[in-house]
């Protein structure tokens, strides 16, 4: 794993509000009738990072906002308020996680599924581990360059140029770069709607 990029923020500066993020987050949380401390555990997040994202002073690693807005049943965008199906260039939101750089590009929505589409870049040399999604979402990616293994642990499968690969994200799932080129893909998350 490349721990230079290890408990990295999540958003560049700039693409994002952290004070809107925190309190979209505060209201998903007090939606679902959860106190700070029980979303901080199930998640397992430090209450102090939770606290700090609330309040907009703290800028998470994706792996933190994976973990809480799993927690909260709802997609990562949950967290923006951009309108749904909203084309979200030219200030699209890039997150970054221990082993990836995502670019949001577009969230779709009807009526029974929301879909996040990602253009993705795995560093060489890198491997990630991602906690679970809320149940049913699913993952799609789709291999332009390098090759990468990919899926829940314990069953990952490889991945090259022109290759696609779909998986149950709801259990912990990860990426392993493979060979020496930094790999680029498309990651498309499919969220059933609850």
């Amino acid at each position: 794993m490349d721990s230079s990029a290890t408990n990295r923020p999540a958003m560049d500066d700039g693409t994002a509000d952290l004070a809107d993020v925190g309190r979209r987050l505060r209201a998903l949380r007090e939606e679902r009738g959860l106190s700070l401390s029980e979303l901080a555990r199930r998640a397992g997040v430090g209450k102090a990072t939770l606290s700090g994202l609330e309040a907009g002073t703290r800028n998470p690693t994706l792996e933190t906002l994976w973990a809480v807005t799993g927690e909260l049943g709802v997609p990562l965008t949950a967290l923006f308020t951009r309108p749904p199906g909203q084309s979200t260039e030219p200030d699209s939101p890039v997150f970054h996680g221990e082993s990836v750089e995502a670019t949001l590009l577009r969230v779709f929505d009807d009526e029974t599924v929301t879909y996040e589409l990602y253009q993705v870049r795995f560093p060489a040399g890198t491997a990630q581990t991602s906690p679970p999604h809320p149940p049913g979402v699913t993952e799609h990616l789709t291999v332009f360059a390098g090759t990468l293994l990919a899926g829940p642990i314990g069953s990952l499968r490889e991945a090259g140029p022109g290759d696609y690969v779909t998986w149950r994200s709801d259990v912990p799932h990860g990426y392993r770069v493979i060979g020496g080129q930094d790999v680029h893909a498309s990651l498309l998350l499919r969220y059933p709607r609850r």
